[in-house]
């Protein structure tokens, strides 16, 4: 059915004003909803069947024609709004003009650990929207099987995070859980060994060896603090490094899997080109004394 843009939805309609509260966080848990904003989260969300509503401007509505049409095809309710509607439900400073009201589309750990994953970024206490949807963008990027929220993180159905996800997250699973012990539990129940990023570590990601073919999660710290000691002692077998001594001028991703596995890189953990001693910006990685029964 054609879009009537005669009588759009204004920022005063009911339909609308309740998708805008999807911005807080309160309103998420008590509607079991969330609102995707922009062409990829959309596009996205329409595709994989996580979309319920789509709110689109006239000019949105030309500019991502297909999107449209797609949703007409997944009997998404589609509505026209105003400019002005379009602004109410923003969280970006420039509205594109496109939103869709989503089922949640949050996992569960203990379902995460039935699929058997092989590589899962866990983010202990993340706080920056931003970041939060960076790594589950690039994990989603180099295959990974999935990403952990774990302890007082950001929201990952929050409108920064599902933005600067891109659509991956309707991509791969995502789980939060504010129990971060429970959550590394899990993982070694599940035969995953833990790593821990840190800044004095022993092992050099440019040539890990063996080190990493076995499944593995990666614990990521909070931005400005990093893992905490608990958590480092909590983590199974070592903490990585990508690079324990490289010259000022180089770059490097934050951490590189071994043949078969992937390349995790964070805003947080990038090291740039700088004047400042390399090891005082490289994450690094140091053994534990931790593993299974066999005591290594």
């Amino acid at each position: 059915m054609p879009l009537d843009f005669q009588q759009p939805f204004t920022e005063r309609t009911p339909r609308v004003v309740n998708a805008g509260k999807l911005k807080r966080a309160q309103a998420r848990r008590k509607a079991k909803a969330f609102l995707a904003e922009g062409e990829n989260a959309v596009e996205a969300a329409v595709a994989t069947g996580a979309a319920t509503d789509l709110f689109v401007t006239e000019a949105a509505a030309e500019r991502f024609e297909e999107i449209v049409r797609a949703a007409g095809y997944m009997d998404v309710y589609t509505h026209a709004i105003t400019e002005k509607a379009a602004d109410s439900l923003a969280d970006a400073v420039t509205s594109t003009g496109i939103f869709a009201v989503c089922r949640p589309v949050l996992w569960t750990v203990p379902k995460i650990m039935k699929g058997r994953p092989k590589l899962v970024a866990v983010c202990v206490e993340t706080n920056d929207p931003g970041n939060a949807g960076t790594i589950i963008r690039i994990a989603d990027a180099v295959g990974a099987d999935a990403v952990i929220f774990a302890g007082d993180t950001v929201d990952p159905e929050a409108p920064k995070v599902v933005r600067s996800t891109a659509g991956s997250l309707f991509h791969i699973p995502v789980a939060r859980d504010r129990d971060v012990r429970r959550v590394i539990g899990q993982i070694e129940d599940a035969g995953l060994s833990t790593f821990a990023t840190t800044m004095d570590g022993e092992v050099n990601l440019a040539a890990p060896g063996e080190t990493l073919a076995q499944p593995t999660a990666w614990l990521f710290g909070n931005e400005a603090h990093g893992l905490s000691d608990d958590i480092l002692a909590a983590a199974r077998m070592s903490s990585l490094s990508p690079c324990a001594s490289l010259p000022n001028s180089h770059a490097v991703g934050c951490a590189s899997v071994s043949p078969g596995a992937a390349r995790f890189t964070s805003p947080s953990m990038v090291v740039a080109k700088v004047d400042s001693p390399a090891s005082s910006i490289c994450p690094m990685t140091r053994r534990t004394s931790r593993s299974r029964a066999t005591g290594m």
